[in-house]
């Protein structure tokens, strides 16, 4: 049995750069070690092939939305069902692991029965294959240094959790803006342990255009994204790594975050919502934390409602 699966719904490998950041970033994954299964999941075209090269899993069929997306929904699904890991880990098919992500996870895994691992990540142009015969551990790092970026903390480019977590998701659209800040949501409202892993664990996105979207659009502005925020339950289940209620240190340690006016100002302002589930309540902690905000939603659905009768 592996102590870990790794699942994703990769893009599809016609295009030459984008199945180099991804071929990069599964053989990254296999340098964790046979205590990790790695499964793609998806029919787009080279998948199968991309899977049989590079000596991992694959599962062909998904179930799709109307758009042809695949569902998250469906992929968490086929990852649980198909495994017997006790830790799934999603992670984007463009991300190169370290193998302190196994070692990390498994510290927390020691210490806790249900929790989400989420963190930052290092944003790095690649146009080569990364040789793993050598030093690529150092050498990627040294690249970090001198040519990476850190991404702003708002979502996450990975997730890890027991199987006794995240047994049901909504039917998310994949690649597209919103499910992956309901998961730190959901995490908070579930009372799990959400602990931000950035000091602990680095990634490194591969950077990459957006061709391979509609109109080669940001996913952002994509209808699909709108559908995905709905589906989370609204803009104020979009939640960001600041949402965090644990850290994690490079010891594998938990510990509480530190305090600040603003984070204490947040957990005030969410405490309705996550802890005490009323809607009536997160409602007015949202037009008292955020009055502008709150009257402009306001007249928006009063504009939105005589438009329509």
């Amino acid at each position: 049995m592996s102590l870990m699966t790794i699942f994703i719904s990769p893009k599809g490998f016609q295009r030459p750069h984008i199945a180099l950041i991804q071929k990069n970033a599964v053989r990254s994954w296999k340098q964790l070690g046979t205590d990790v299964d790695i499964v793609l999941i998806g029919d787009d075209e080279g998948v199968g092939q991309a899977a049989a090269d590079l000596g991992v899993r694959y599962i062909a069929d998904v179930k799709r939305n109307d758009s042809g997306t695949p569902l998250l929904s469906d992929i968490f699904q086929l990852a649980r069902e198909t495994s017997t890991s006790p830790l799934l880990a999603y992670v984007n098919a463009d991300i190169l692991l370290f193998p302190d992500f196994l070692a990390q996870a498994e510290r927390v895994l020691a210490q806790k029965n249900h929790f989400l691992m989420v963190g930052q990540r290092w944003d790095l142009d690649v146009q080569t294959e990364i040789d793993f015969e050598g030093d690529w551990q150092s050498w990627l790092k040294d690249e970090i240094k001198e040519r990476g970026r850190r991404h702003p903390p708002s979502g996450s480019d990975y997730f890890i959790y027991p199987r006794s977590c995240f047994e049901q998701i909504p039917d998310f659209a994949i690649g597209r803006s919103g499910w992956d800040n309901w998961m730190l949501y959901e995490a908070r409202q579930r009372h799990w342990s959400l602990i931000d892993c950035s000091d602990a664990i680095d990634i490194v996105h591969q950077d990459h255009d957006y061709q391979h979207l509609p109109n080669g659009k940001s996913h952002y502005r994509l209808p699909e994204s709108k559908t995905n925020v709905e589906l989370a339950g609204g803009k104020r289940c979009i939640f960001t790594l600041r949402d965090c209620n644990r850290r994690l240190t490079r010891e594998g340690k938990i510990e509480r975050q530190p305090f600040s006016f603003e984070r204490l100002s947040r957990e005030l302002e969410i405490f309705p919502s996550v802890t005490l589930h009323s809607k009536a309540l997160d409602n007015l902690a949202y037009a008292l934390f955020h009055p502008k905000k709150w009257y402009g939603d306001r007249l928006a659905k009063s504009r939105q409602r005589k438009e329509s009768s």
